[in-house]
């Protein structure tokens, strides 16, 4: 249950100077609780922020109850009324100015050769994409293809080289596009690949396409929703009954050991030294603990049980308005006894074949599967928990999209771990997970 204003409030503010009023804010979209600790609110609703416990939590009050509420979710109140009473105009130079889309970070990550050098770099991605057109080359010759977030071309050239289609429309809104051209004219691509430089959103083809293929996934999936410009593409460009690829994605979750990565962040300060730093051992859970891992490599033996596929999305007929909540249910037998760290997520993705009756090929980026650059995400719980072999870990993931900054979302998990004997107890706790760089 919430706790009661009096109490809560004075619990987080032993040490704080009561001299200072608490913050008002508005919140920005609706937000659901999903622990006793939480406090559920809606879009316009005032909340008193009186604690500012991290960067991702604030400790806030609302209609006289006290719960953590996610910071992203809430806008500063508006100072309209004071500006005017003082004649004076209101500032909004720093709203107009902000990119809900971040995209001068965004693409100016991708205009680097860094990150360009890592994508390439990934054979499991790259040879993936190349099979997918080396096997539909027939069906593709005469056809017109996007290829969507195109990078430095190479699956443009891969199509230009092994299909013979009568277009390839290469889009790419960061400034690599500028090198893109020069590599399709020095592999002699350019009477069939074309290079267009904007964003999808604002982009002017010369007709439809049969053919809308882009590698637009990121961590836990959808990280950065690039999959909207995708999904926009292919409402306003790709003809009816078009291909999309990918053509199906599956987010993947199993609960896991990571035991390295807990004794390096956690019992590092037991004894460090031969000293006593078990002071700092709150903290580092709160620094390490609080986001997840991106760039984790789960190894097989620490799966304590058979992975499944918790959200499932079909390209051709997923909208927009779905990824502001997507919602999963899993149910784990563990099948051996371990510990309990956290779960770990990646994603698959699969490549109808445009020919019936032929094979649907499939990128993996999971544990089982030649490592990607993507690897796998990791989301620790707060403390581990010893399982036992024929338990049950139950619960929902949650995928909420940032109302404000449109790239960012948060995962929020909720488990049920229940035993194996007839007691009728059963452990059930959330941890929601704020995912932004």
């Amino acid at each position: 249950m919430f706790k009661k204003v009096d109490d809560s409030i004075r619990m987080h503010q032993e040490d704080e100077d009561y001299t200072n009023p608490p913050e008002e804010f508005i919140g920005l979209s609706d937000f659901t609780s999903c622990g006793s600790d939480q406090l559920s609110f809606r879009a316009g609703d005032r909340l008193l922020v009186h604690t500012k416990t991290s960067a991702d939590w604030w400790w806030a009050e609302l209609g006289g109850l006290c719960g953590y509420v996610p910071s992203s979710y809430l806008k500063q109140q508006d100072v309209e009324d004071s500006y005017l009473k003082q004649g004076v105009e209101e500032d909004t130079s720093k709203e107009t100015s902000e990119d809900p889309w971040q995209d001068e970070e965004y693409f100016g990550s991708y205009g680097t050769l860094r990150l360009q050098l890592e994508m390439l770099s990934d054979r499991a991605r790259t040879e993936t994409y190349r099979q997918v057109i080396l096997t539909n080359s027939a069906p593709l010759r005469g056809k017109v293809v996007m290829d969507l977030g195109c990078g430095t071309g190479v699956i443009s050239l891969f199509c230009a080289r092994l299909a013979q289609p009568k277009a390839v429309y290469a889009v790419e809104a960061s400034s690599i596009a500028e090198h893109t051209e020069t590599l399709v004219r020095q592999n002699g691509c350019e009477e069939v690949v074309t290079v267009f430089q904007g964003r999808a959103e604002e982009l002017e083809l010369p007709g439809t396409v049969d053919i809308l293929i882009s590698e637009w996934m990121g961590n836990c999936l959808l990280f950065e929703f690039m999959v909207e410009s995708v999904l926009q593409a292919r409402d306003r460009w790709l003809r009816e009954g078009g291909m999309m690829w990918p053509s199906g994605a599956s987010l993947c979750l199993v609960p896991c050991q990571a035991l390295d990565y807990y004794t390096e962040r956690m019992g590092f300060w037991e004894q460090p030294y031969g000293l006593d730093f078990t002071a700092l051992q709150s903290l580092a859970q709160s620094e390490f603990f609080s986001r997840p891992r991106f760039s984790h490599l789960l190894q097989p033996e620490d799966c304590l049980a058979t992975p499944c596929d918790v959200i499932t999305l079909d390209m051709l007929t997923l909208h927009v308005t779905d990824l502001e909540k997507l919602r999963g249910q899993f149910t784990f037998i563990v099948e051996k006894a371990g510990t309990f760290h956290g779960f770990t997520s990646w994603f698959r993705v699969q490549f109808q074949s445009l020919e019936r009756d032929k094979t649907t090929l499939e990128l993996d980026t999971g544990p089982y599967s030649e490592p990607t650059h993507w690897k796998q995400t990791l989301f620790m719980l707060d403390g581990p928990i010893s399982l036992l072999g024929g338990e049950t870990v139950s619960g929902i993931i949650l995928l909420h999209r940032n109302p404000v900054w449109r790239r960012h979302m948060t995962v929020t998990i909720q488990w049920r771990i229940s035993s194996t004997e007839e007691t009728g107890n059963c452990m059930v706790q959330t941890k929601s997970f704020p995912m932004w760089r």
